[in-house]
This record gives C-alpha cells, sequence and structure tokens, in this order.
C-alpha cells in the first residue's frame, strides 16, 4: 500500500467530502469564552491557549487545549485523509497541533499526534516530520488507512512519515493546540483550507 501514496499529490484518487460549519466542533477551556481563545477571520482558524488555562470541560484531567474536532465523519473502516495548512508562531512550543483521536474511550487515546518542540513537527515527541516549521505556512495531509493499520504523513505534498497504527477503532481528526510537556506558556496555531477526502 505504501507505494501507492507516493504520488505527486496525496489526494489523488481519493474522494472530496464537502465540509459545513456544523462539522466544526471547537473545544477550548470551560473558563472563558470562545473568542479569548478562538477566532475565525479571513478563511482562518487562529486557537491558542494559556498553561495557566483550565481543560475543556468540567472534570477533565487532561491539559489545555483549544482545538476543532472535526465531528459527523467519524470513520472505523477505510481509507481516509486529513488536510489542511498550518502556521505556528515561533517561541510555541510543547503542543499537539493534530491528532487522530480514538473515540472508544480506550488508551492509548490517539493514533497519531503532530507535535512541535523547538521548531520541529514531530510524530508524538519521537520521529522528526518537519525542520524549521516556525512562521511559515505548510500543507499537512496525514492518510489513515484503517485496514492496513498505516499512517502517512505529507508536508507541502512530500511524504514525510510512514508509521503503524494502533489498530482498529472508531476514530475522527482535530487539530489546534493541545498542550503536551514541557510547554511554552503561551502556545498558538493558525489554520486555514481544512479538508477531509475518503477512499474505499
Amino acid at each position: 500500500m505504501a507505494t501507492f501514496f507516493c504520488t505527486a499529490d496525496p489526494t489523488n484518487g481519493f474522494t472530496f467530502i464537502a465540509l459545513t460549519d456544523s462539522n466544526f466542533v471547537v473545544q477550548h477551556p470551560y473558563n472563558v469564552p470562545l473568542r479569548d481563545r478562538y477566532s475565525y477571520v479571513d478563511g482562518v482558524h487562529r486557537m491558542w491557549v494559556y498553561s495557566t488555562d483550565k481543560p475543556f470541560k468540567v472534570g477533565s484531567p487532561t491539559k489545555p487545549r483549544t482545538e476543532i474536532r472535526i465531528k459527523g465523519y467519524d470513520y472505523s473502516s477505510g481509507v481516509w485523509q486529513f488536510e489542511g495548512y498550518v502556521y505556528v508562531p515561533s517561541g510555541t512550543t510543547g503542543v499537539s497541533v493534530m491528532q487522530i483521536h480514538r473515540a472508544d474511550g480506550q488508551k492509548p487515546a490517539t493514533d497519531l499526534m503532530l507535535r512541535v518542540y523547538d521548531g520541529e513537527l514531530r510524530f508524538f515527541s519521537g520521529r522528526v516530520v518537519e525542520n524549521d516549521i516556525y512562521d511559515r505556512w505548510m500543507r499537512v495531509n496525514v492518510v489513515h488507512d484503517v485496514g492496513a493499520n498505516k499512517l502517512w504523513v505529507y508536508v507541502n505534498g512530500i511524504l514525510k512519515l510512514e508509521a503503524q497504527g494502533r489498530g482498529v477503532s472508531d476514530f475522527y481528526f482535530k487539530c489546534g493546540v493541545y498542550e503536551q510537556s514541557n510547554a511554552s506558556n503561551y502556545v498558538e496555531s493558525r489554520w486555514r483550507s481544512i479538508k477531509v477526502y475518503t477512499r474505499d
């Protein structure tokens, strides 16, 4: 299957799924209004949190986040793809900017996290996906073949990562900022042109 995804454009052979505003559910610290941690201007979703912020809901043990959860297109089979253009301002570190989340409530909760550490985009806290990411727009495509249990990550149309998934579940896409270990006091990412594709 890996050779299929080494095409000129990672979306070749996929079917575009039209998204509406109802498909974009924003999770944000529960103790502040949405407008204080999220804006949508000229097609750009800007999301930020501070290390002192609360979780996204009362009683959650998780760290601060402002994330878009793609609603209405959870999946448990087939081949799915997330696409978006991301911008991370300099100084943001220790944060997840994109996730494939598992909806079954089991641990681990994610099959993929793209995290930012000191100007590098990483697969979780390990392999480097892209260097020198600060202060520039990047096209990010993430492909998930559930049946093959495989993941591919492209940056600006170039295959940068191939990895194993964590088995069958119900999945959904997220993007924004979700604080991880050793995070800066303030974290931010901006996303535009967010799309979802599928392939049987």
